[in-house]
């Protein structure tokens, strides 16, 4: 029996959605609860089950339209109930079920504490090659870090589910595998890839890739992502020429476009060569995701819980980094970049061991603090993608050569996005060196739930009295402190923070108290 399937209410006041992809085409059988179709909302992505196994019959609308709610999406014929005239379909796609089995869908795993998506940035691979066991198959952005996903096994990629700019949901298919051994992708499933191709408003008559065009007639081929930053930009996509394949619009393309790059439509085009004055007022909004959006939530909610207060102090350094220069050849030659940070790092673990209220943290409640053996310190990086703040973890237990290593790890994983999870969970205290940027004093946020982060100033050097009262050039920098005002009082930050200042400016007295 045929029945059309009618698109429920998929959110609260969305009367409608756009089609992005339909992931079975006519012919095809589908199971219960079988994603059929992906739909965009104003709000999100979507995906569409089936309500019943059966047939696809007949798919009311193509990729890029609009559809509406409680209007009827796709015809089905429900399995058992099918006519003599849908048998033929469904005999012709039982194959698909058989080779169905031969393919494994990878799920997108858990890849981090409190993840439950991620965009995908870069497909490594493509439908149809062969992969290996371990072997990266995409990069994906969290809100925390840029993550590479590998192979469980090896085998041949068969489907991608998502596109590059998409939005991934924990615990979904993320691509599929046909596993090393098994069987072709049945012809069914090329030919249903086909009838689709077909359905595409951007395909040619004779299934070539239609040119970029400065305004094409109907739906822009684009990607959620780049819908999404047409609409923040509010350009008409349909304007914008694609330069990707089958005139796909690019988030590039979008970026063009608003820099007035690319030609825009032949009217505005001439209306450019007969008015030579340059635009003005205008304005560009972007979405705040990724690194950038996490480090928003996290820095609100660290103010708006954490009752913050400042101390500063000014340290001379002139005999930590003379020690410095005089050890920085000798190390190189060993793999070993030792800069000022692993002295700071150190010598602060030295300090918690007598401050130990600076490792701490409360619960939000503040009826507990909790007190850490481990001094896990960790150091905010400029990245490309936003602040990020990995940890060098149980400092007590290392010495400076071996901080040195990780800060340097942990550095350039860092500016390449790409910091393991592990790095950037289990953090007790925090330094953020805005003194490489050329700031001298700040007012940094805690990162909570730790209790406390300071911010180091640019070296200076500036003319200081001697002990005998004569002016002499020393090089001098300013600390600044925030501290959790609940746990962490102001004569506590101060009396810590001397502790520190007297190692790091007489760094010598370091090697009495490490182990």
């Amino acid at each position: 029996m045929s029945k059309d399937f009618i698109l429920p209410d998929i959110g609260e006041g969305i009367v409608e959605c756009e089609i992005v992809e339909w992931l079975v085409a006519e012919g095809d059988t589908v199971k219960e609860d079988q994603p059929v179709v992906e739909v965009m909302t104003d709000k999100a992505m979507v995906e569409i089950p089936a309500k019943d196994d059966g047939v696809v019959e007949k798919l009311y609308y193509q990729k890029g339209d609009i559809a509406k709610v409680h209007e009827p999406l796709f015809r089905i014929n429900a399995e058992g109930d099918a006519s003599d005239d849908a048998a033929p379909a469904s005999d012709d796609a039982a194959p698909a079920s058989s080779d169905d089995a031969e393919t494994t869908d990878f799920i997108l795993p858990d890849i981090g504490e409190g993840i439950v998506e991620c965009e995908i940035v870069e497909w490594l691979v493509s439908e149809g090659d062969e992969v290996k066991e371990d072997q990266p198959v995409v990069e994906v952005m969290t809100d925390k870090a840029t993550v590479e996903i590998p192979a469980k096994e090896d085998g041949k990629v068969v489907k991608l589910y998502h596109k590059k700019g998409d939005i991934a949901e924990v615990h979904k298919p993320l691509f599929a595998l046909q596993p090393a051994g098994g069987v072709e992708p049945s012809k069914q499933a090329k030919d249903s890839a086909q009838a689709q191709q077909k359905n595409t408003p951007s395909q040619s008559a004779d299934g070539g890739a239609e040119p970029a065009q400065p305004a094409r007639q109907g739906k822009a081929v684009a990607s959620p992502a780049v819908r999404r930053l047409a609409r923040e930009n509010s350009i008409n996509i349909a304007d914008v020429p694609g330069s990707g394949k089958k005139g796909r619009v690019l988030k590039q393309d979008i970026k063009d476009f608003v820099a007035g790059d690319k030609s825009a439509p032949q009217a505005s085009t001439q209306q450019q060569t007969t008015t030579p004055a340059q635009q003005s007022g205008g304005t560009r909004t972007e979405a705040i995701r990724g690194v950038k959006a996490a480090m928003a939530k996290q820095m609100m909610n660290s103010v708006s819980t954490i009752p913050h207060f400042t101390y500063s102090d000014e340290f001379d350094l002139t005999n930590l980094i003379a020690l410095r220069e005089k050890l920085k050849e000798q190390y190189k030659e060993q793999g070993v970049r030792l800069t000022v940070m692993p002295f700071f790092i150190k010598a602060l673990s030295l300090a918690l061991k007598e401050f130990p209220i600076m490792n701490a943290q409360v619960n939000d409640d503040c009826t507990e603090v909790t007190y850490f053996d481990d001094h896990n310190i960790g150091m905010a990086v400029d990245t490309k993608i936003g602040l990020l703040v990995p940890n060098v973890k149980q400092v007590q237990n290392k010495s400076i050569i071996d901080v040195a290593n990780e800060v340097t790890r942990l550095t350039q994983a860092a500016r390449e996005g790409k910091v393991p999870q592990a790095d950037m969970k289990g953090g007790t205290i925090s330094i953020s060196n805005i003194g490489v940027i050329g700031g001298t004093v700040a007012t940094p946020i805690i990162n909570k739930p730790e209790a406390a982060i300071v911010a180091l100033g640019k070296v200076q050097e500036l003319p200081r009295f001697d002990a005998n009262g004569q002016v002499v050039a020393r090089k001098m920098m300013t600390v600044s402190w925030s501290g959790d005002h609940r746990i962490i009082d102001g004569g506590t930050i101060a009396r810590f923070n001397k502790r520190w200042q007297e190692f790091l400016e007489d760094p010598t007295s370091m090697l009495v108290n490490m182990v």
